[in-house]
């Protein structure tokens, strides 16, 4: 079963180098009645990586739409960068059927049908899996549009860590993990998404529209360029997020900080999934849903707890403890009903629920109270300090609870089983090598009945 995978990526591509807003057509502008935006400082950008160069592109359009029901105000400036293409899956002549990819400025506008706003620059056929593009668009977004506050999302498909490996494709290969564009049949790595950072500067509010991103292994390597990291545990569904919603409270209250833009973003995207018609979405599809916001600098302490937790797995841990805790975890849908039937091979899963049942099936006293000690850390590290905000909703196509998506995932292996062939580069991730996590991985892997 295809499912579409949704990733709020803020990564922007430029070949050329980025004009001033001053260089939009004025014909336009005075055909439009639209006032050219000045690049005066504002309380917030919001830039929005938008690739739409995949099975997705209707998708984008439809929400640069929503996005324009808000549009842009004397405090916040709305950016995207929209890439679309023609003779993929699910091409639509919606727009006037353009390929390549845009810049605009995003102005109010009531019609959802159609994109009202005025383009800012045509960048062409340009690559937007390649980190150098996206970091070209945020820093075009500060230079233009200043502000005292900046969030970044990235728009497209997501895998988490991992970064897919087409068949028969060589290892050495340059395919990546985040912002698929399907004409290049390039994408970001999840070790460069730092890269857009070091080359942008800092922003303070960091969130993928994207499926799987709010994993440690991803987190970790943003942790210094991000004060907050939104992003979902599970498979985002659509519409993505509660846009309108969202930009109605940020544009109320612009002075709102990162933290309180990350609560916003959480909050209206569970109210949004509240309503009745995306409560029938999500039980006719079998998925519950989650999203999270968490502090960047606070994965510094989280690391080092997983790396006593991984230690003590790797050692310690009761083999059936282990297995136990294998089979009930609240798992992430890599898989699907055909690949993954009872969703027990997927290696994505929530860690703090993991080990909470490392702790209540271990039986040895003594190694019950380590684990129990654990479990309690690890919990309370993210209610107290790491998680901003967690919400979810519903239950998984196996009767799970999303009650147990506390707001971060790691890698945990599951049964053995084949749902993806991909690039061996664990070792490579900043949060591998602060944690030694695969010691614990393989651990988890050899345990047998």
């Amino acid at each position: 079963m295809e499912k579409i995978l949704l990733f709020i990526v803020l990564f922007s591509s430029a070949l050329c180098k980025a004009t001033s807003i001053e260089s939009v057509s004025r014909d336009l502008i005075n055909e439009k009645n639209i006032s050219v935006p000045s690049p005066t400082m504002k309380d917030w950008t919001v830039a929005i990586y938008m690739n739409g160069r995949s099975n997705i592109e209707p998708f984008a359009l439809a929400d640069l739409n929503r996005l324009e029901t808000q549009g842009s105000d004397e405090n916040i400036n709305i950016v995207v960068e929209i890439g679309r293409a023609k003779g993929l899956e699910n091409d639509t002549t919606q727009d006037g059927d353009w390929s390549g990819v845009k810049r605009f400025y995003v102005t109010k506008d009531e019609d959802i049908q159609k994109v009202n706003s005025i383009p800012i620059e045509d960048l062409g056929e340009i690559d937007m899996g390649d980190w150098k593009k996206a970091a070209d668009f945020l820093s075009w977004a500060k230079e233009n549009y200043p502000a005292k506050k900046f969030m970044f999302i990235i728009w497209d498909h997501g895998w988490g860590w991992i970064d897919p490996l087409k068949p028969g494709e060589n290892p050495a290969g340059k395919n990546k993990s985040i912002s698929h564009d399907f004409v290049s049949g390039n994408y970001i790595k999840t070790t460069e998404l730092s890269n857009i950072f070091k080359q942008a500067g800092t922003v303070d509010l960091y969130a993928s529209m994207a499926c799987f991103m709010q994993m440690a292994e991803v987190a970790y390597e943003i942790r210094d360029y991000a004060q907050v990291i939104a992003g979902s545990e599970e498979v985002i569904q659509l519409p993505s997020f509660n846009f309108e919603d969202f930009f109605s409270l940020l544009k109320k209250n612009p002075h709102a900080d990162a933290e309180k833009a990350g609560v916003y973003l959480t909050e209206t995207f569970k109210e949004m999934y509240s309503r009745p018609e995306y409560q029938d979405l999500l039980i006719s599809t079998k998925y519950g849903t989650q999203l999270s916001a968490i502090r960047g600098k606070k994965l510094y302490e989280f690391a080092r707890i997983m790396k006593e937790y991984s230690k003590y797995i790797s050692v310690e841990a009761e083999e059936k403890a282990i297995l136990a805790a294998k089979k009930d975890v609240l798992r992430f849908e890599v898989g699907d009903e055909v690949t993954d039937p009872n969703k027990l091979i997927s290696f994505y899963a929530d860690i703090c629920h993991f080990a909470q049942l490392l702790y209540e099936n271990t039986l040895d006293p003594i190694k019950k109270d380590k684990a129990g000690q654990f479990y309690h850390k690890i919990k309370n590290y993210l209610e107290k300090e790491l998680v901003v905000s967690n919400v979810y909703l519903n239950k998984d196509r196996t009767g799970k609870d999303y009650s147990n998506a506390h707001g971060i995932s790691v890698h945990i292996p599951g049964e053995p089983g084949h749902l993806i062939d991909y690039h061996k580069t664990y070792s490579s991730l900043a949060f591998e090598k602060a944690t030694s996590w695969s010691k614990a991985i393989k651990r988890i892997e050899e345990s047998k009945k």
